[in-house]
């Protein structure tokens, strides 16, 4: 079987575009250990159009996508965003897998209500939200991250064919690597503020941070609403801002070096970052929303805390902080937890699985 990986890694961080295409690759070696060949390619590439913020690619490289197809000649093709790429591939009529990393409707409105203020982009994101639900109608299936999503896909596309796929991460590619002193005890945030969504759950820390001056603050990351984020968070003496940081090295350097790991967000689903953390054997402590319940383990490998609850976020900091031997069992558990559920080969071969039995059934 030969896989044809689309990686939609042109837009965000710098961190986010590496790491996608990154973790695809991963996926694309274990993919090889079941037999299945594959080919990873940057979507943008091969397939672009209207809308666009660039009036050149208002026009589908067809003939580059359609010379890609006569190469390779894939059995199935599997993206991880819905755009031209998908579009494409249904047009060629060959089987079509996407990728769901969180709730894309939620993100939609959110994007109307805040970044698509202008009356022309409002146009850009309904033409490309068409697009999207197109690609998600008519694909073969939807992997999707997250166990709450599938109820979330139904709503949209009762008919879509959902299939539970937690991300994988290879865990040799996260081992202590020194190069970044910070001052102890400390808590660190790795995570950019590109959603307000997501990131508006940062200013509950602002009361947590003022409650335990004597730990230090960190936050690595960046993003358009960190203008929103900093002159609250950044009033404090104990908390300093990173900016962002390269990946994956300095991001090892910077996660071997914090404490605890912090995740408050308002909207997430299995975040990578707190993945990479755990295996570098950080407590986590995290909002308990979306799908991270199903990657944090709440008293077993960190804390989860509501929404909003700042004394949550305080008891639950203080108790690791004071209670090293109970955040260094979390720190081991949660590698553990990683390493045995969130392994590529697993994924693979469950992707695989459903890969043939698709293609079977359009043999028959």
């Amino acid at each position: 079987m030969r896989v044809l990986i689309a990686s939609g890694a042109s837009g965000g961080t710098a961190k986010g575009r590496q790491g996608k295409y990154f973790h695809l690759k991963d996926f694309g070696d274990a993919l090889t250990k079941f037999g299945v060949e594959y080919k990873l390619v940057k979507e943008t590439d091969y397939a672009t159009g209207f809308p666009s913020k660039n009036i050149r690619d208002w026009f589908p490289y067809n003939t580059k996508f359609k010379k890609l197809i006569k190469d390779f000649k894939p059995d199935a093709i599997f993206v991880d965003r819905q755009s031209h790429f998908g579009l494409q591939a249904i047009k060629a009529k060959i089987p079509l897998f996407v990728y769901l990393r969180g709730n894309y409707w939620m993100e939609i409105e959110l994007a109307k209500k805040t970044i698509y203020k202008d009356p022309l982009m409002r146009v850009v994101i309904w033409l490309r939200h068409r697009i999207a639900e197109k690609v998600f109608r008519e694909s073969t299936g939807i992997f999707m991250t997250a166990d709450y999503l599938d109820e979330v896909i139904k709503k949209h596309h009762p008919n879509a064919k959902t299939h539970h796929f937690l991300e994988g991460i290879n865990a040799s590619n996260w081992y202590p690597a020194k190069g970044m002193t910070l001052k102890h005890p400390c808590v660190g945030l790795l995570q950019d503020a590109n959603w307000w969504g997501k990131t508006k759950e940062m200013l509950t820390l602002d009361k947590v941070i003022e409650a335990m001056p004597n730990v230090t603050f960190y936050w690595a990351g960046d993003g358009q609403y960190k203008d929103k984020i900093l002159p609250v968070l950044g009033k404090h003496k104990n908390f300093q801002w990173l900016g962002s940081l390269d990946y994956p090295d300095k991001v090892r350097e910077y996660l071997t070096e914090i404490d605890i790991y912090a995740l408050p967000t308002g909207m997430d689903t299995t975040p990578l970052s707190s993945r990479e953390a755990q295996l570098m054997e950080k407590p986590v402590v995290a909002t308990k929303i979306g799908g991270i319940p199903e990657v944090v383990i709440d008293k077993k490998t960190g804390f989860l805390v509501g929404e909003g609850d700042y004394n949550g976020w305080i008891e639950k900091l203080t108790i690791l902080t004071n209670d090293k031997k109970l955040a260094n069992e979390m720190g081991k558990a949660a590698r553990q937890f990683i390493i045995e559920n969130f392994n590529w080969e697993i994924v693979a071969k469950r992707f695989v699985d459903v890969a043939k039995s698709h293609l079977e059934k359009k043999k028959n």
